[in-house]
């Protein structure tokens, strides 16, 4: 066999492989998928304004400390 044959074969059955994995993939419903969504944005929310608040109490200590 030729090493092209042999890599087409390689690739042919990694493929194979993902097809089957992706039969086994149970997909949420929509209610569920709006949930998750929500729940995803609101702590995204939540983090950026935690992120927000050090960062501005850092910014005010290290102004505190150059003044």
């Amino acid at each position: 066999m030729s090493e092209a044959t042999v890599e087409k074969a390689k690739k042919k059955s990694w493929f194979k492989g993902l097809k089957a994995e992706f039969k086994k993939i149970i997909w949420p419903d929509k209610k569920t998928l709006a949930k998750q969504t929500v729940a995803v944005i609101v702590c995204s929310i939540c983090l950026g304004i935690l992120i927000w608040m050090v960062d501005v109490v850092i910014q005010y200590g290290i102004d505190f400390l150059v003044r």
